[in-house]
């Protein structure tokens, strides 16, 4: 802003005094021709400057009579009280050189100051007339002084009133930095971080820099209070998860221990033969357990699977057919609903263990008598897999989380009695496989029927196998 005050300043003094210098030369040719025309007119001798006796002439006004070889024959000037006076020869001396072409020189003459000075000739008088310059750099320095002194004040005025808009344009950058610092000092390291500060609605106007600027802090916070909500989440998962398989490793551990202890002791309460095969099912139970639990983690660490191409046709007529062994008391129905081959890519056994999962938590967890219908629905771009029963359902408070491990059903889902119970991780590790197949499973359940739908991605790759035909109508699997 200053630079723009100073460059403004100087062109209005230079413009200025170009004008004034420009008035002041006009005004001594006009002084110069004037004084010509006086003498043509006059019958005074070569040295007569009579003419500046005349009105109008200003003070300070400077006059001389040429001899015929350029010599300043007389040269005088108007003093203050209106009177003439001869220039000192000095004086005379500053003038020599002006040639009585019309041409405007400077000249400075010893005690009278820098002059203006033009002659002129041709068929007229010779005669040289000028003008003082004092004036002119009077209104100059005058100019230059009044400019410096209101650009001072505008400046002064200008930065005050710049303080000021300054000041309130940047109070809803100070309460955005209050918002952040605020943030700063909360405990984001421990405890649950919930309705952390965010920066006022008023200043999250996006059509000002501020407000963008509001709006991205707000965005931050939301992300950072998302992403700790997310991590808290975890770790209460992954705490559950280590107590719940604590628990699940504890109880064959327990049993196993003890049997071994009545069988050190030679207890005759239990026979030797019985206790061994109690310990023997619970290490088969608890080797299984610790199974799951590896293939979980190697499923969350991505490792890769086979990718082979298999025939879900063949995959779930064969797991139909195991169930349909293990659960002679309810009854089986599979369907092929297909429109082309249904054929994924992937790992035949983890899919078998899928299907497994499925139908044997269908037959653990529905009553005898049961009917559990398997459809496979089949097209280019992806294949599915139904496994609906007829039972109580899910209880609602369940449903949720059933795909989370060691979740098990309430007692809306009887279980067959006499059966022990699992460790609430078949879901879970379905899930798993089906999601490292680029799959997914739903499940939807009320009062009367679940249904588990497995959806899988067609393998889309030359060389598949055979159509498993046109669609069948649901049918009883034979015995």
């Amino acid at each position: 802003m200053v630079v723009v005050c100073a460059a403004m300043a100087l062109t209005t003094v230079l413009v200025q005094r170009v004008y004034l210098l420009g008035d002041l030369d006009q005004r001594v040719t006009d002084a110069a021709e004037r004084s010509q025309g006086g003498l043509q007119h006059r019958a005074g001798g070569a040295r007569d400057l009579g003419f500046l006796n005349e009105r109008g002439q200003p003070v300070g006004t400077l006059a001389a009579r040429f001899a015929s070889d350029g010599r300043i024959l007389a040269a005088e000037v108007v003093t203050q009280d209106g009177l003439q006076r001869v220039l000192t020869a000095r004086q005379r001396a500053a003038l020599d050189g002006v040639t009585p072409d019309g041409s405007l020189h400077t000249r400075t003459v010893p005690g009278l100051g820098t002059y203006r000075v033009t002659a002129l000739g041709g068929d007229g008088v010779p005669v040289l007339a000028g003008l003082p310059v004092d004036r002119v750099q009077r209104m100059m320095n005058a100019l230059v002084t009044a400019e410096s002194v209101i650009a001072a004040v505008g400046l002064v005025a200008a930065a005050c009133v710049s303080a000021v808009v300054v000041r309130r344009q940047l109070r809803p950058l100070g309460r955005v930095a209050a918002t952040a610092a605020e943030v700063a000092r909360a405990p984001l390291e421990r405890g649950e971080v919930t309705g952390l500060t965010r920066v006022p609605a008023r200043d999250t106007d996006a059509g000002t820099e501020v407000g963008q600027v509001g709006v991205a802090l707000n965005h931050l916070i939301d992300h950072v209070e998302h992403s700790l909500a997310g991590r808290q989440r975890t770790e209460q998962r992954m705490r559950r998860f280590l107590a719940d398989a604590s628990h699940e490793l504890r109880t064959p551990l327990a049993s196993i221990a003890g049997y071994a202890e009545l069988m050190d002791r030679g207890s005759r309460k239990i026979e030797p033969g019985l206790a061994w095969r109690r310990v023997l099912a619970q290490s088969a139970r608890m080797t299984g357990l610790v199974e799951d639990l590896l293939l979980l983690a190697r499923l969350d660490e991505g490792r890769p699977l086979r990718s082979d191409q298999v025939s879900l046709a063949t995959l779930v007529a064969e797991a139909v057919w195991d169930a349909r062994a293990a659960g002679g008391g309810h009854e089986w129905r599979l369907a092929l609903r297909v429109e082309g081959s249904a054929t994924v890519l992937g790992d035949q056994a983890r899919l078998q263990q899928v299907l497994a999962n499925l139908l044997a938590n269908a037959r653990v967890h529905t009553p005898a008598g049961t009917k559990v219908t398997v459809v496979v629905e089949a097209t280019d771009t992806q294949a599915v897999i139904r496994v609906r029963d007829d039972g109580p359902g899910i209880p609602p408070d369940v449903l949720p989380t059933v795909f989370e491990r060691f979740t098990r059903a309430g007692t809306s889902r009887s279980r067959a009695p006499g059966r022990e119970g699992g460790a609430g991780l078949g879901l879970a590790i379905a899930a798993a496989i089906a999601q490292a197949h680029g799959g997914r499973i739903d499940v939807d359940s009320g009062p009367g029927g679940t249904e588990f739908t497995v959806t899988l991605p067609a393998a889309g790759a030359p060389g598949r196998p055979a159509d498993a035909g046109p669609a069948l109508a649901s049918a009883p699997v034979p015995d």
